[in-house]
């Protein structure tokens, strides 16, 4: 049977891509060498792009919204939009890390020294009340009575382990500075590179395309950048969403506790907002956590604050949640769950992050392809009980 130009073309293919998987199969350790390899040198260009993308958002914003009458005056103005609104973004990046370095780490640090001081006036009550539940049980007791918390001792276990970890990464590098040298070579060129992609993203979205254009068929190409496009947008409302609504929900907190004269109000409200950013499960680590300090001082004041937390979730969930975040990623609650469950399995803390995005565009992707399956065979409605079929004049 004479074969065609084209199932030849195919049958090559096959027969190359064959090749080099059985090639790389038997030269498996090799194969992982040469990819670690590439991944140091493509590190730096992929942290470049992870940063753009993070700052492009807020970037994005200031440009179209507050400076978009400078743009619109003239040709100067619009040549200075973008330099400036980098340039506010990096302040107030820079200005959150300030307020965090010098506004909320000495309160955190004094709260930790309460802290201490709090865990070493409690236990001495949580043996008296394991003695009354216990009917002074001497073999219980005997466990109980072994329990101490000396501060001094706690102070020196953080120091030494601290400096084992040093140690550790000391003997894993070959020496601290040329570590920190390193990682600061990293960054400059990781932050050069997304300055870069920041001032030239029409340009190189122009590249992008007609790079893509040249090498593959119009019809799988506008397919390709739909599907990037629709990848971005996705990503960039997940991202700004959450994290606006974990700001929300960690200054309710913290107003909300400061106002019921609760302990630890800073550092449970800045808890929250930092679990908040893992979606789902987030908010109730930081709900334990917050139940658990507050037990301690107060055990009244922990159940008090156990109902806060509900009434706040409640109202973060109903009116905040879907307001900030709304359907931004698309995705059914059940998806949503399946989601932080696999990335939380496969890569921890980030792929819960990742993940709801990533399965959103598939979802989305999925449920297009469904549609139009469903269009070619003629079925305009799928019912739990009947199948609704286009009229002829609807499929003219």
């Amino acid at each position: 049977m004479d074969l065609s130009r084209r199932s030849m073309k195919k049958i090559r293919e096959l027969i190359v891509f064959t090749a080099f998987l059985v090639v790389a199969l038997w030269k498996f350790d090799v194969v992982i060498e040469v990819l670690k390899t590439a991944w140091k040198i493509v590190f730096p260009f992929a942290l470049g792009g992870a940063i753009a993308f993070v700052i492009n958002v807020p970037m994005s914003f200031l440009e179209k919204k507050i400076l978009r009458n400078i743009k619109e005056e003239n040709k100067t103005g619009k040549k200075a939009a973008r330099p400036i609104s980098l340039l506010l973004t990096i302040i107030l990046v820079a200005g959150v890390i300030v307020l965090v370095m010098f506004g909320v780490i000495p309160q955190l640090t004094q709260t930790m020294g309460n802290l201490m001081t709090s865990i070493s006036d409690f236990i001495p009550q949580m043996q008296n009340w394991i003695r009354e539940f216990s009917h002074d049980n001497q073999e219980i007791m005997k466990l109980v009575d072994q329990l101490q918390f000396q501060p001094d001792q706690a102070i020196k276990w953080g120091i030494s382990l601290l400096g084992s970890g040093a140690g550790n990464m000391m003997n894993t590098t070959m020496s601290a500075v040329g570590s920190i040298a390193s990682g600061l070579a990293t960054f400059f060129i990781a932050f050069s590179f997304a300055c870069y992609i920041l001032f030239q993203k029409e340009r190189l979205h122009l590249q992008v395309r007609k790079v893509i254009f040249a090498f593959i068929p119009k019809q799988k190409a506008d397919a390709i950048l739909k599907i990037c496009s629709l990848t971005y947008r996705t990503f960039a409302h997940f991202l700004a969403g959450q994290c606006l609504e974990a700001v929300i929900l960690g200054t309710m907190f913290v107003i909300t506790l400061s106002i019921l004269k609760m302990p630890y109000a800073l550092l449970i409200g800045i808890l929250i907002a930092f679990t908040a950013l893992v979606p789902v499960f987030g908010a109730f680590i930081g709900c334990a956590v917050g139940s658990l300090l507050i037990f301690m001082i107060n055990p009244r004041q922990a159940v008090l604050f156990i109902i806060v937390f509900l009434f706040l979730q409640q109202i973060e969930g109903n009116l905040i949640y879907p307001h900030v975040v709304g359907g931004s990623v698309g995705l059914p609650s059940i998806w949503v769950l399946a989601a932080v469950t696999i990335g939380g399995n496969l890569m921890g803390i980030v792929g819960m992050l990742i993940f709801i995005p990533l399965v959103s565009v598939f979802y989305t992707i999925f449920r297009e392809f469904v549609y139009s399956r469903l269009k070619k065979q003629h079925i305009k409605q799928v019912t739990r009980t009947d199948v609704v079929e286009y009229t002829a004049e609807e499929s003219e």
